[in-house]
């Protein structure tokens, strides 16, 4: 993955604010990848920096391996997961989420 690319991914996340939430699906679009995974990826292999918590599965969930951390993580900033999931009517549309 080239180094601009990464970039782009990183400025996407950066700037989901407090409190808000979007999806691999959303980042992918808006950065012009082929695959939410590749979001995903990046953010594993670099994005500790990042609020990566605010970056949910398509359908609302956190990742299993992260979840517990993530949605601490999302309840300090008042987003508040109802089953481990966001609730459908707070979920922004995607086309590949």
């Amino acid at each position: 993955m080239d180094e601009e690319t990464v970039e782009r991914v990183r400025a996407a996340v950066r700037a989901i604010p407090p409190g808000e939430t979007s999806s691999y699906g959303e980042i992918a679009d808006r950065t012009g990848l082929r695959s939410p995974r590749l979001v995903g990826r990046i953010l594993a292999e670099d994005g500790h920096d990042l609020p990566w918590h605010r970056v949910l599965r398509a359908d609302g969930s956190c990742a299993p391996h992260i979840a517990a951390e993530q949605s601490a993580r999302l309840r300090a900033e008042g987003v508040l997961l109802v089953d481990g999931r966001l609730p459908k009517q707070l979920r922004r549309e995607s086309g590949s989420a």
